[in-house]
């Protein structure tokens, strides 16, 4: 989306083991922070946007410094 107050509500993941980690994957682990609306996974990172700002707010407390796959996010 290209709407400026969705940025808030995107969150950006990087450091991310994508020969391994799928955007399934991502979906999963981050779907219990709350509903995602959209979820882009690229080489080494990912993004995921949610219906709301404090859903992201949470991912970010709540994974930063996770490791999956070998890799610290």
């Amino acid at each position: 989306k290209t709407d400026p107050r969705s940025l808030n509500s995107r969150v950006f993941i990087g450091n991310l083991n994508t020969l391994v980690v799928k955007k399934s994957d991502v979906e999963t682990i981050f779907a219990k922070y709350g509903k995602i609306v959209g979820c882009s996974v690229h080489k080494g990172f990912a993004f995921v946007q949610y219906i709301t700002e404090r859903n992201a707010r949470a991912a970010v407390a709540g994974e930063d410094g996770r490791m999956i796959a070998g890799q610290v996010l």
